[in-house]
Parts: structure tokens; sequence; C-alpha cells
């Protein structure tokens, strides 16, 4: 299982709401991603939300082809949890 976290203005502003955004593999279920994120983190998951984002198109002199499709998620955590940052500030 493989999650990235994402870093854009929505999911930074999803973060005051206690919701965290990762992208996962697209054939990766809800159950297994919520179930991961319960044993990795400690933390309780109250909902989970998906979407699947198209692969993009690329061009390699004349063939074509495309990058995978991928699926991001919005975990909502409960009250009281938090995922804490991946790295440390440097000093």
């Amino acid at each position: 299982m493989d999650g990235i976290a994402v870093f854009t203005d929505k999911s930074i502003r999803l973060l005051g709401k206690n919701q965290y955004t990762s992208n996962v593999e697209s054939g990766s279920t809800r159950t297994e991603i919520k179930h991961w994120v319960e044993l990795f983190f400690g933390v309780k998951v109250i909902a989970m939300n998906s979407h699947r984002l198209p692969g993009k198109g690329r061009r390699m002199g004349p063939i074509r082809g495309h990058t995978m499709h991928y699926r991001r998620m919005i975990i909502t955590l409960q009250p009281g949890y938090s995922i804490p940052p991946l790295r440390k500030k440097r000093t």
C-alpha cells in the first residue's frame, strides 16, 4: 500500500477540519485504506471520500501514451486524533 500526502490549497484548508488528503493506488479499496490508516497511524477514521483522477497524456516522438490513473482519498478523523507530520522541520 503506497500513500502519498497531498499538499494543495484545498488540502491545507481541510487540515483545519481534521481531514487529510492522500493519493493511493487505484486498485485499493476503501476498507483496505481505512484499515491501513488506523493501523499505521493509530487513529480512528470517521469517513472517507474518494475520487479517481485520470492519467495524463504523454508523447515521446511519434509514440503516444499516458500516465497511470490514481485515486485521491480525503480521510476524516475523529476529534482528538491527528496524523503527525511525516518530516521534522530543519533547524
